[in-house]
C-alpha cells in the first residue's frame, strides 16, 4: 500500500491538475476528498498510484449531470412527439379520404388502428430484455426510428387496405422499442425520487403530439393537397415519415447511453457520480433478497404476480383512453369542417400536458402515487358522464378538456412501475415492457369502442370507458395495500434483525 505522505502528495497534484475544481475565491470550501487506492502490482512504482474519485463537491457535480440529463430527455420528448404522430396519423387521414380511397368498409379502420398494436404487443418485452445487454442502447433505439420512418413514408404510397394494413403492422412492431426502451435507459440514470418528474417530461411528448400534432397534420392538408397529384393524406404520411428520419439520424449523437457505458458528453466526475447513484439505489435493497443466478431477469419478472395484476390494471386504463387515438373524430361530432376540428383538438391536450407536469412534480414531493392515478382518472370519468348527458356543443367541448386529465394518471402508474420493480437491471427491463405490453394489448380491442354506428353520441363507447377506469382504480388500490403491508413486514424484520433501514415501496 501507498505510505500517507506520499498519498497526500498524489491527490494534491492530482487536484492542481483538475481545472474544474479551481473554483473562484468566493468563500466556498470543498467537502472532503474520498479517495480509494488500489494495491499496485509488483513492478510497479509507488510514484504512479492508481485510484478512483469516489466522492468530491457532490451536490454541485450532482447538479451539473442532472442538467445535462434533463436536455438529452427533452430530446427523448421530441422523438415520443413523432412517435406519437406516426400512431396518429391514420386518425387524421380518416378525415382526409383516407377510407375511401383504400375502399375500406365496416370495421375496416378499427381493424387498422388495432393490430398496430398487436405489433407492440409483440416487440416490447424481448426489445427491452435485448436493450438491458447493450453498450450503446441509443444507437439501437435511433435505428429503429430510423427503420419505423421510412415505413411510414411507404404508408402514403400503398394502393390497397392490405398493404397499408401491412405496413401498420411493421410500424407498430418496430415503434414498439422506443418507449419502453426509453422508459428503462431513464430508469438506469435517475433515482426513484426524481424518475416522476422526468417521466411526466418523457410522457408529455405524447399529449404535445396530440394537440400540436394536430395543427401541424392541418397544415400540411391544407396546403399539399393535390400537390404532384398526391391527396393530403398521402403527404401526410410522406412528411412525417421524412421527419422521423431526420430526428432519428440526429439521435445517434444525443441520446444517452447507460451510466456504465462511456459518454462523452460527461466529464469524468460526472460519469462516476453517475454509476455511484445506481449503486447507492441498488445497495439499499441487498439486504432484502438475494439473487438466484439460474433465474433470468425475465423469468423473475414472469414470476412475479405483481407484474401481471399491474399489466392487467394497465390494460384497462388503455382502454379508458381509448377515446385519444379517436379524438378528431369525436372533435368532428361538434359539426366544425376537418381543418377546424383538427384545431380544436389543440387546447384539451395541451390543458393535461400542464396538468401532468403539476401532478408528477406533487407526486414526487408527497412520495404518494396511488391517489395520483386515482384523482386524474376520476376526473375523466366526469368527462365521459358529462359527454353522456348533452349533445350540446359547449359543454361537449369542455368534456374533452376533462378527459385529457386521464391520461395524466398513465405518467403516475408508469413512474410507480419503475419504483416498485427497482431491485435489478434486468428484471427491471423485463417487468416495464411485459407490464407495457399487456397495458397496450388494451388499445388492440378498445379500437373497436368507437364504431360510426354509435356516433355521434358515442353512449356505449364512454360507458365502456367509466366502467374501465373504475376497475383499473380498484386494482392499484389492491396493489396499495399489498406494498404497505410489504413495508411494514420490511420493517419489522430490519428491527428484529438489527439491520439498516432499506429501499421502501412508495405508495
Amino acid at each position: 500500500m501507498i505510505e500517507s505522505g506520499k498519498l497526500y502528495g498524489h491527490i494534491s497534484t492530482w487536484l492542481s491538475r483538475w481545472k474544474l475544481l479551481n473554483l473562484p475565491s468566493s468563500g466556498m470550501s470543498y467537502r472532503p476528498l474520498l479517495a480509494e487506492v488500489d494495491d499496485i502490482s509488483s513492478g510497479s512504482s509507488d510514484d504512479n498510484p492508481t485510484f478512483t474519485l469516489d466522492y468530491i463537491d457532490r451536490l454541485a457535480v450532482e447538479k451539473r449531470l442532472l442538467r445535462k440529463l434533463d436536455l438529452r430527455v427533452a430530446f427523448l420528448v421530441l422523438i415520443l412527439i413523432v412517435n406519437n404522430m406516426d400512431c396518429t396519423n391514420a386518425a387524421v387521414a380518416r378525415l382526409h379520404g383516407y377510407e375511401e380511397d383504400l375502399g375500406m368498409v365496416g370495421n375496416d379502420f378499427n381493424t387498422l388502428m388495432s393490430i398496430f398494436y398487436v405489433g407492440y404487443f409483440l416487440t416490447q418485452a424481448p426489445s427491452n430484455m435485448f436493450l438491458d445487454r447493450m453498450v450503446r442502447p441509443s444507437l439501437y433505439l435511433s435505428s429503429c426510428m430510423v427503420i419505423w420512418g421510412c415505413l411510414t413514408v411507404l404508408m402514403g404510397a400503398v394502393q390497397t387496405y392490405y398493404a397499408s394494413l401491412m405496413l401498420r403492422f411493421l410500424v407498430g412492431f418496430v415503434e414498439a422499442t422506443f418507449f419502453p426502451g426509453a422508459v428503462f435507459v431513464l430508469s438506469r440514470w435517475y433515482k426513484p425520487n426524481e424518475l416522476g418528474l422526468r417521466t411526466a417530461l418523457l410522457s408529455c411528448g405524447g399529449s404535445i403530439s396530440n394537440a400540436f400534432g394536430a395543427l401541424f397534420a392541418s397544415g400540411i392538408v391544407g396546403s399539399l393537397d393535390g400537390t404532384l397529384g398526391f391527396t393530403a393524406w398521402r403527404w401526410l404520411f410522406f412528411v412525417e415519415g421524412a421527419l422521423t428520419i431526420v430526428v432519428a439520424l440526429s439521435a445517434m449523437g444525443i441520446l444517452p447511453d447507460f451510466p456504465s457505458s462511456p459518454n462523452i458528453w460527461l466529464l469524468p466526475d460526472e460519469q462516476i457520480l453517475a454509476k455511484q447513484r445506481m449503486e447507492e439505489v441498488t445497495s439499499k435493497n441487498e439486504h432484502k433478497s438475494k439473487p438466484r443466478e439460474y433465474y433470468s431477469g425475465l423469468a423473475e419478472a414472469l414470476m412475479d404476480w405483481k407484474v401481471w395484476w399491474v399489466g392487467v390494471a394497465l390494460h384497462l386504463m388503455f382502454a379508458s383512453m381509448s377515446f385519444g387515438m379517436f379524438f378528431p373524430t369525436l372533435s368532428a361530432t361538434m359539426g366544425y369542417n376537418e381543418t377546424t376540428s383538427l384545431l380544436l383538438c389543440a387546447p384539451p391536450w395541451i390543458l393535461g400536458t400542464a396538468t401532468s407536469f403539476v401532478v408528477a412534480r406533487h407526486s414526487d414531493a408527497t412520495g404518494d402515487r396511488f391517489w395520483h392515478i386515482a384523482g386524474p382518472l376520476l376526473v375523466g370519468i366526469a368527462g365521459f358522464i358529462l359527454a353522456i348527458s348533452t349533445m350540446n356543443t359547449t359543454v361537449r367541448y369542455i368534456s374533452l378538456f376533462l378527459m385529457t386529465q386521464g391520461p395524466v394518471a398513465y405518467v403516475i402508474a408508469l413512474t410507480w412501475i419503475m419504483n416498485t420493480f427497482s431491485q435489478a437491471h434486468s428484471k427491471r427491463a423485463a417487468a416495464i415492457a411485459l407490464i407495457n405490453s399487456i397495458g397496450t394489448a388494451g388499445a388492440i380491442g378498445s379500437s373497436y369502442f368507437w364504431p360510426f354506428s354509435w356516433g355521434p353520441s358515442y353512449v356505449k363507447s364512454y360507458m365502456i370507458c367509466i366502467l374501465t377506469s373504475i376497475m383499473s382504480i380498484a386494482m392499484f388500490w389492491v396493489l396499495r395495500m399489498h406494498l404497505s403491508r410489504c413495508n411494514e413486514a420490511a420493517e419489522a424484520e430490519e428491527k428484529s434483525l438489527g439491520l439498516p433501514k432499506g429501499l421502501r415501496h412508495l405508495l
